[in-house]
């Protein structure tokens, strides 16, 4: 420790000397000084030594590391203003060591007068300089102020420096002894005191131009050292790029097999093509036999609503010829006893009433076997529906097995794919290798960047290889999206297949629908009452609760009013004179019916 400080008051007695002697000699020129000016060279070394008095030593892949540049690098944190420096600092082309960077950085700092305020910055964050200073060093006590204090007297100083004709990185900095023994004779030569500790400083001097000689020859050691270590990294080079043909080599085999593979898979989905496209025409060609089986379901339909059509017709004819006859009737059962004569016209037209309706009985004993052999025309369509079922199940057996032979032909594909990614991975991580090898090589020795570059493009050519086999993995993945698109074409198949069933089942809906309509009219033949029967097409919606009518909500006549109603607003059922069994009545004639039958009663 009584070294150190020793050291610090030698430091801080040559910053003195070595200020006030720039400053003195600068005024006494009365100009610009330049970097040939000795004191300004002679202030630079000693604040030099000063900066790296208690360095720590930070070791790299080279060696130990001791440069005073770390510290200034703070100060662009600390002080925006100093970013300049600091970015003309690293744009210089000719500094390539930190001892260089610091050098030029303090010429700078001198130049635009702010060294003092850079380095005062520094001594007021000492927490962040104690990563880079020992605690007993000179920046670290209380010289470091003081001597920010001497450098405030040099911005009376105008400096013109030049760094880009100096070496500064190979500048050794040896202090001229002689400068401050002519100062200390001209200012006074009674001052035995401050002659014996400049003395005491020209032996330390030399003591740190011998340390700086031993520093010499171990870094010529190190630079031995590293040449011996690019042979070895030469020959290292050569054995890789031997690797590199044998790798080369294998890719080749690699493509062949990987020619192979694409060109089976391709024979294989051509066969399954052909398949497909097979069942399809099959599939077709049923397909047209089920429209045209439909088309002439949908002829007779159409037929039946002309026959039913016709019925109506007749059906209106009846109901006048009804009413027509009660109105006789009414009128015998006036004049009964004033003409005779006339019940033998009347007995006559009864007997053509009942002709008529021995008639219309025929006529619908003829529509019930009509409809007998409809129901016989769709029970062959059933069968037929049958036939066509039992084909599409053996057109699904066909697609699975296709299916199990694409899966076959997806898991050969698979176990390719994996040991095609097992190589190249191993291919990978020996690029890796090669790529780290060479990383270090373009820090270390900038001789070998054209033999790097000649690596850097057979490793392109790889990956273009490696691009080329991704396409042909593409193109499989387009192969199973098309087998995809036959799946989802044989869905859509299966769906108008259900769709058209549908349409039978709605057919034969419409066909139990017309026997309910028959029967209700046979109903309505035996009943004769003065109500009027309204069609269907005439009612579109509920006369009770307004609701349309469709195919969930049906229609249904009154047995009694003869108006149309929906299931819920006629779901009651009562005995008619008229109707032997009960029959169906709309609530409205209900509560009626109901209340004449207690006023009967009562």
């Amino acid at each position: 420790r009584c070294h150190t400080m020793e050291e610090r008051a030698n430091l801080m007695n040559m910053m003195k000397l070595s200020i006030k002697i720039l400053i003195q000699s600068a005024l006494s020129l009365g100009r610009t000084l330049d970097s040939d000016f000795p004191p300004l060279q002679q202030f630079f070394v000693v604040l030099e030594h000063c900066l790296k008095h208690g360095l720590k030593v930070k070791k790299t892949f080279i060696g130990q590391n001791k440069s005073f540049f770390g510290p200034l690098e703070l100060v662009e944190k600390l002080c925006p203003e100093a970013s300049d420096i600091a970015t003309s600092v690293k744009n210089l082309p000719e500094l390539k060591t930190a001892v260089g960077r610091g050098r030029a950085w303090l010429y700078l700092a001198l130049m635009q007068k702010k060294l003092a305020d850079y380095l005062k910055v520094l001594l007021d964050h000492k927490h962040l300089l104690s990563e880079f200073y020992e605690p007993d060093a000179l920046m670290m006590e209380e010289e470091g102020a003081v001597i920010v204090g001497l450098l405030v007297g040099l911005n009376v100083i105008d400096a013109n420096l030049c760094l880009k004709g100096e070496d500064l990185d190979s500048q050794v900095g040896v202090i001229d002894f002689s400068l401050y023994l002519k100062e200390t004779q001209d200012t006074d030569g009674k001052q035995d005191g401050g002659i014996t500790a400049v003395l005491d400083q020209k032996h330390y001097v030399e003591e740190l131009n011998r340390h700086l000689s031993c520093t010499v020859a171990d870094l010529q050691n190190k630079i031995d050292c590293l040449e011996k270590t690019n042979s070895k990294l030469q020959e290292e080079l050569a054995a890789a790029t031997d690797r590199i043909g044998s790798l080369q080599e294998e890719q080749q085999q690699l493509k062949q097999q990987n020619e192979l593979i694409r060109e089976r898979s391709e024979k294989s989905v051509e066969v399954t093509k052909e398949d497909t496209k097979v069942e399809l025409d099959t599939y077709k060609q049923s397909r047209q036999g089920l429209d045209e089986m439909y088309s002439d379901v949908w002829k007779q339909l159409k037929e039946e609503k002309k026959i039913r059509l016709e019925l109506e017709k007749e059906l209106e004819l009846q109901i006048g010829m009804k009413t027509e006859m009660e109105i006789a009737m009414k009128l015998l059962e006036k004049d009964t006893h004033e003409k005779q004569d006339t019940l033998v016209a009347l007995r006559q037209q009864l007997e053509e009433v009942k002709a008529i309706n021995l008639q219309m009985f025929h006529k619908s004993q003829n529509a019930e076997c009509s409809l007998q052999q409809k129901t016989e025309a769709i029970s062959s369509f059933e069968g037929k529906t049958n036939e066509m079922m039992s084909s599409m199940k053996q057109m699904e057996e066909r697609l699975q097995q296709a299916e199990k032979a694409r899966q076959a032909a997806e898991e050969r594909c698979n176990k390719m794919k994996q040991e095609l990614a097992g190589r190249l991975d191993s291919c990978r991580q020996q690029m890796a290798q090669l790529d780290s090898k060479c990383s270090t090589l373009e820090k270390e020795l900038k001789s070998e960047k054209e033999q790097r570059q000649t690596l850097q493009k057979e490793l392109h050519q790889e990956k273009d290889a490696t691009t080329l086999l991704k396409t042909e993995l593409q193109q499989m993945e387009g192969l199973k999206k098309e087998l995809r698109k036959l799946q989802d074409e044989k869905q859509q198949l299966k769906k108008v297949r259900e769709e058209q069933e549908q349409a039978l089942q709605e057919m034969g809906l419409h066909l139990s629908q017309s026997k309910l309509k028959m029967e209700d009219i046979k109903e309505v033949n035996k009943a004769l009452k003065g109500h009027t029967w309204l069609k269907d097409d005439e009612a579109t919606h509920c006369k009770q609760c307004k609701k349309e009518f469709s195919i969930s909500r049906r229609k249904h006549h009154c047995r009694n009013c003869g108006d149309i109603f929906c299931n819920t607003c006629s779901s009651n059922e009562l005995a008619l004179p008229s109707y032997p069994k009960p029959v169906r009545v709309c609530d409205n004639c209900h509560t009626l019916l109901l209340q004449q039958c207690s006023s009967n009663s009562s």
